[in-house]
Parts: structure tokens; C-alpha cells; sequence
């Protein structure tokens, strides 16, 4: 069913028209995970702040459309016109969002910058983007995990202009450049410009298969004048790369070669449907849409940037080349995902979950920021609480990596944590938690023991703050909370959560708990009180987990916060719908931390403290789910295992 507000009428018909096709397959044809998957979900204004753009799992290169206006993402569902097509963007995570490296179009010589396009042509499916524009124009994408592949197609003879621009960023730009030969390097802003990546690329133009004419460069821009008959087709073939151009050229060819766009997108296809069918589930079909559109945007970060010779840069500037059989992983969203999606990834993929696992340990050794370097390897957000993911990771049974260095790290970076509001002392309070944990499981005790004291220190703060709340429990950031309230931060140490309820009292802390809800107190839309509807389940009460949960997964609801402060009227509508609007208004999905809840969620099982290997249950949205491990053997999920 399409769910959309009347003031988005008009680009929800179109959204309806534009999978008219997917609805009327055969159903045969729709029952394949992949073919579920709608990637204009989310898509709209601020309700996601997501992309179409065509993607391999957990690749780098997010080829897709960059509209005027735009989401954070690049791409709006309500606009009608269009810049042209980058090779990067981050996946929901706030701020400006991030990315928009290399931005390529195609128009009629002396045309405007701005085409517009046909929205009924638009198309897009998990590995694929295609629209026509511009008096006849279709562009068709797809991508790898290191390279795009972009195809242009003319109905009109005539002088056209091919540009490829290095200099757009959804970030500051801090330097491009650009050859001739289509050989360029970029540095921009991470998310928040809180740090800066630097991302090589090297492109390849045919037309009708044959090499096109050298460019001639303009500042940052290089442009390709070209006289092209009817029906002619033109393709970008590009690479990308943290090393430099010279080794985004080797996985442009590496990874594309000469291939067929048919044949490149079939092996993208083939490749989400392995990793989408690790979760096998029986519903609706509307539900297990919504259910694969959220795992495939689950497996969309962390991002593979090593090349194939497994060269790659760590954030500390310097090339690095990984081991026979391991994968390097960059763009962090931590403090976003650790508690719902790295989790979800341990799971069903405890391989990637190795490497991932891998490469946040690595970080420690290259001078790791709680948000970012200087010197990144490719767009990323923050990367606090790595120390809790790391836990979590060896905990659930992942192994391979050094634990001995990462607890190291984690007892490092302990001193520079900031303690200064409440939600900084829980927050730091994980931190230490995980350290002392991760440290009895080696045997060194004293560690341990030192770091067991510092994390509980929180504990009379937390008494004389949130114990018993005051006038200014529900004010969004106050005394100096980040985006949240008191009543919503209150129940955040979940790592300590038997202490709370033993302070509180079990009756009280569950009678609370009703007020908080009851009161429409909870925040579907940030991820500081995510874990609290399962706090029920967690205390032996399932079925009023469940009720919420389904609630949420499911229903219009009333949602009152904003980041900044609360609404003077809630939106009203579903967390969680299958529609360009996708999510609440302002309700980012930051990394696959909010698709992973409703993974979770369908599932009817959630990782109640990160760090810990517990899984709490109550009942499945979904009426079967089944978790197929690399082996193939395959694990019963639904009905629930008892927690």
C-alpha cells in the first residue's frame, strides 16, 4: 500500500506510476528478495534523507542522480530537475550529508545547466538507476563495489557536451583536480565537515564503443564536446580509489573491464540477492518489501574501499595493504549503528562482521578521532563507542581480530572522552563499561577492576538528574543534552540496566515505563531511546514490547520531537512505510541504525545492551524467518528462540 500525506499527492502518483511494472510482475518474478526492493523508499525531503542511486553491498560507488532541489543525499523525489549523476553519498546520516564526488552529465550543446526530466521514466531497482531527461535523453546506471558504470543514450542527432566535474562536494570542497585523461582527486569534507577524505577516480568515455576525443579541463571540470548521431550511446566508465588515480584506473578495469552494462548489472543483481537472502521471511508481500528495502539499505555501510591488490588508506594518510582474504571497511556512523546494525551484520554475516571487526581495531593505530581525521580514506561520520561495537563483535562469537590492541586503543582513548552533560557521562560510561568487560574476558584484571569503578562513577549523576525527573524533562537539549530530553536519556545505560532497576525498583521502573509511553514521551525519530520499547520484553514483559513495537513498525502514529526541539504540533504518520516518504518528517536513517530496528523489530528480536550477546524477544511481525549462514546451513529465527 502507498502511504503518503496529501500535500505529496501528486509525486506519490507518481511514485505509483513508476512501479507500475514491479507491481504487475509475475509472481513468480516478485518473490525473489532483490526484486522487492524499492530504492525510492525514503527518498523524499526529510523524511530519510535517502538516495536511488544504484549500489553493491557495502560498496563505495553510490551512482545516482543529483536534483535541484536536493535531499542530503543529493537527490529529492519531489524535484524536477536535474545537475547530473556523482559516484558517492552517505546514507542518511544528518548534517549536509556527504559525498557528490564526480559529478557527470551529458547535455545538448548550449543547453541550461538544469534539465528537466520525465518522472514517469524514472526507475530504480537494487543495483540500477535509470531516467530520461532533457529532450530525450536516458541515462541508465550501475555500479560495483569500487566503479560505476554510467550509459547514456540520445534520440536526437546533434552537438552535445559530456562534463565531468570535480569540484561538487555536498561538504566543503577543499581541492580537485582533473586531467585530460579523466584521471581526478578530490579532497571534501566529512559529514558535519568534521573531519576531510581524500578519493581518487580514473574514467573511460566511449561512444558506440569506441574511445571519445581527450578532454579539455577548466579549473576542476573537464569537458568533452561531442557530435553524436540518434540512438548513439555514450559511456562513463569509472574507478575509484584511496590510493590514487593511477590505482582507480586498475579497479575501473579490474572491476569493470570491458563488460556489458547487461552483464554488470546482472552480477550486482546476483550479488544482492546472495546477501539479501541471508534472511528468508514469510509475509505480505507489502511486508516483506518494506523488510528487504530496510536489510538492503542495512548492507549499504560500512563500505569495502580496499582495491583489489588490497592496497587502501587508513585515516592516518598512509597506504596500508590488507591480508590475503581480508576486506578493509571505512565510513563510520557509529554512535548511530552500533546499537541496532553492526549487531544485525554479527548476525547474519559474521565473516563481514570479522573484517569490520578488523578494521575498527586498525583505526586505533592510525590516530582515531571520535568523529574524524584529517586525512580519511572516504566519507565517513564519527566513530565513537567502537569500543562497545568491538565487545559486541566478540561477544556474538566473531574472532580474527586483535583484541589485545583494541582494548588498548579503548583504554587510550578513554581520557579524551567528553564528560561535561549527562548524556556525555553515560555515553563515556559505555565506553569505560566495554572497556572493563573486553578486559576480564583477556584475564587482566586490573584493568578491569580500574575501569568497572570509572564507568560506574556515572551513577550519582544519574541519580541526581534522572531518579526523579524535574520541569525540564521534556525539553529537547536540556542541561545541555543532545538531541534529546531527560525523560528520553533516562533509561540509557542499558549496560547498567539492573542497577537502574533495582534503584528505581522493578514496580516503579515499569510504571515509568507506561508513563513514558502514555504520555508520548518516546522518539521513533533519533536513536538515544530506540532500545526502550524492548526494555519490557527485557523484564518479562514480551506482549507490551510487542504492542509497541507493531505499533511503530506498522501504524500512523503521533511524532513530537524535532532534533532541535519539540513540535508545537506532532507529524503525524508511519515511522516506517514503503513510499518516498519513508519515515517520519526529520527521521534520518543514519547508516542503517533505523532500517536495522525494523529488521530487528520484524524479526520480534532486539540486542538489548551492545556488548553483551543477549538477544530479548517478543513476537515477530513476520510469520517465518530463517537466517542462512555462508555453510548453508539454515537457523530458525521465527518463532523466536526464548531470550
Amino acid at each position: 500500500m502507498l502511504v503518503c500525506r496529501a500535500r505529496w499527492h501528486r509525486v506519490c502518483t507518481a511514485f505509483a506510476a513508476a512501479t507500475a511494472l514491479l507491481v504487475a510482475a509475475p509472481a513468480a518474478a516478485r518473490e525473489k528478495a532483490v526484486d522487492l526492493v524499492d530504492p525510492f523508499v525514503g527518498t523524499l525531503g526529510d523524511f530519510g534523507q535517502l538516495t536511488p542511486a544504484a549500489v553493491a553491498p557495502y560498496g563505495m560507488v553510490q551512482l545516482g542522480p543529483d536534483t535541484h532541489p536536493k535531499n542530503h543525499a543529493g537527490y529529492d523525489f519531489a524535484a524536477r530537475q536535474l545537475r547530473g549523476f556523482s559516484h558517492t553519498r552517505a546514507v542518511g546520516v544528518g548534517c549536509g550529508g556527504g559525498g557528490g564526488d564526480l559529478l557527470v552529465s551529458l547535455l545538448p550543446e548550449g543547453a541550461p545547466p538544469l534539465a528537466a526530466f520525465d518522472k514517469a521514466s524514472e526507475r530504480a531497482s537494487a543495483g540500477r538507476y535509470r531516467v530520461s531527461y532533457a529532450n530525450g535523453i536516458t541515462a541508465e546506471m550501475t555500479a560495483t563495489r569500487g566503479a560505476g558504470l554510467l550509459r547514456f543514450t540520445v534520440t536526437k542527432p546533434g552537438r552535445y557536451l559530456l562534463r565531468l566535474d570535480a569540484a561538487n562536494a555536498y561538504t566543503r570542497r577543499h581541492a580537485a583536480t582533473i586531467t585530460a585523461v579523466l584521471r581526478a582527486s578530490m579532497t571534501a569534507g566529512t559529514v558535519c565537515d568534521e573531519g576531510a577524505y581524500t578519493i581518487h577516480s580514473a574514467s573511460r568515455v566511449t561512444i558506440d564503443g569506441r574511445p571519445a576525443p581527450l578532454a579539455t579541463v577548466t579549473g576542476a571540470a573537464a569537458t568533452l564536446p561531442l557530435t553524436l548521431r540518434r540512438g548513439a550511446v555514450v559511456e562513463v566508465r569509472t574507478g575509484l580509489s584511496t590510493v590514487d588515480p593511477a590505482a582507480a584506473a586498475m579497479v575501473r578495469d579490474t572491476e569493470l573491464g570491458a563488460r556489458p552494462f547487461a552483464t554488470v548489472l546482472a552480477a550486482t543483481r546476483a550479488r544482492w540477492q546472495h546477501e539479501l537472502s541471508r534472511l528468508d521471511v514469510s509475509a505480505p508481500r507489502e511486508r516483506r518489501a518494506l523488510f528487504y528495502t530496510s536489510l538492503y539499505r542495512v548492507m549499504q555501510t560500512p563500505v569495502a574501499i580496499q582495491d583489489p591488490d588490497g592496497r587502501h588508506r587508513g585515516s592516518d594518510g598512509r597506504i596500508h595493504r590488507s591480508l590475503p582474504g581480508e576486506t578493509r571497511y571505512a565510513s563510520w556512523a557509529l554512535w548511530d549503528n552500533y546499537r541496532t546494525q553492526l549487531p544485525l551484520i554479527a548476525l547474519i554475516d559474521p565473516a563481514r562482521a570479522a573484517d569490520i571487526a578488523r578494521s575498527l581495531v586498525a583505526l586505533y593505530g592510525e590516530g582515531k578521532q571520535r568523529w574524524a581525521t584529517r586525512t580519511e580514506p572516504f566519507l565517513t561520520v564519527r566513530t565513537e563507542h567502537a569500543g562497545v561495537a568491538l565487545l559486541d563483535f566478540r561477544r556474538r562469537g566473531i574472532t580474527g581480530f586483535d583484541a589485545r590492541a583494541a582494548l588498548d586503543g579503548m583504554v587510550r582513548e578513554s581520557d579524551t572522552l567528553q564528560r561535561d552533560t549527562p548524556d556525555q557521562q553515560i555515553e563515556a560510561a559505555y565506553d569505560d563499561w566495554a572497556i572493563a568487560e573486553l578486559a576480564a574476558d583477556l584475564g587482566d584484571t586490573a584493568t578491569a577492576a580500574r575501569f568497572r569503578a570509572k564507568a560506574l562513577a556515572y551513577r550519582p549523576m544519574w541519580r541526581a538528574t534522572f531518579e526523579n525527573l524535574g520541569a525540564d524533562a521534556d525539553v529537547v537539549k536540556a542541561r545541555g543534552l543532545y538531541q534529546g530530553t531527560l525523560w528520553q536519556y533516562r533509561w540509557a545505560p542499558v549496560f547498567d540496566l539492573d542497577w537502574m532497576v533495582e534503584t528505581l525498583g522493578r514496580d516503579r521502573f515499569l510504571r515509568e515505563l507506561d508513563t513514558f509511553f502514555a504520555r508520548g514521551l518516546y522518539n521513533m525519530t533519533n536513536q538515544p531511546d530506540i532500545h526502550v520499547p524492548w526494555l519490557y520484553a527485557a523484564l518479562g514483559r514480551p506482549a507490551a514490547t510487542s504492542a509497541i513495537v507493531h505499533r511503530y513498525l506498522t501504524q500512523p502514529v503521533d511524532h513530537p520531537y524535532a532534533n532541535e526541539g519539540k513540535r508545537p504540533q506532532p507529524w503525524h504518520g508511519r515511522s516506517f512505510a514503503l513510499a518516498p516518504q519513508g519515515f517520519a518528517e526529520g527521521m534520518d536513517d543514519d547508516a542503517g541504525a533505523m532500517t536495522a530496528w525494523y529488521v530487528w523489530g520484524s524479526l520480534g528480536l532486539y540486542p538489548i545492551v551492545p556488548g553483551t550477546p543477549r538477544l530479548v524477544a517478543a513476537t515477530a511481525l513476520v510469520s517465518r524467518a530463517t537466517l542462512r549462514r555462508d555453510d548453508g546451513t539454515r537457523v530458525p529465527l521465527v518463532p523466536a528462540p526464548h531470550p
